[in-house]
């Protein structure tokens, strides 16, 4: 049986709202990051959804790719299915940082049934 779809104005309302500038939500999400460890990863979906915001995978996406990552071992997060969403040289340099961690590929794509970490909220650091 198929779930409900989300109605349209409540998607439009996340992506909004994940445009804006939101430093406890943003905390919430570089604390779940800094759980990973080395030679794991885990997806955008899935980071958000253990900081308590489902949904809000891009604001994942856009605190990766504007906040500076003082620390943050953001080569661990990886789009759905384990593909790298990066381009370019910024790919490449995920590529490598996860291989230097043991993370092995299949293809362009992470072997997720290996190296995906199970997030849990209560296993994260501050």
């Amino acid at each position: 049986m198929r779930t409900p779809a989300a109605p349209q104005n409540l998607k439009r309302r996340i992506l909004k709202d994940a445009l804006r500038k939101d430093e406890p939500r943003d905390a919430a999400f570089r604390r779940i990051i800094r759980s990973i460890p080395k030679g794991k990863v885990s997806t955008y979906g899935k980071v958000a959804a253990a900081a308590g915001y489902p949904l809000y995978h891009r604001a994942v996406a856009k605190l990766l790719h504007s906040a500076t990552l003082h620390g943050l071992p953001w080569q661990r997060v990886v789009g759905a299915g384990g593909e790298i969403k990066l381009r370019g040289e910024g790919a490449a340099e995920q590529r490598l940082r996860l291989s230097m961690e043991g993370v092995k590929f299949r293809g362009k794509r992470v072997n997720m049934q290996i190296y995906e970490h199970t997030l849990r909220s209560w296993d994260t650091f501050d």
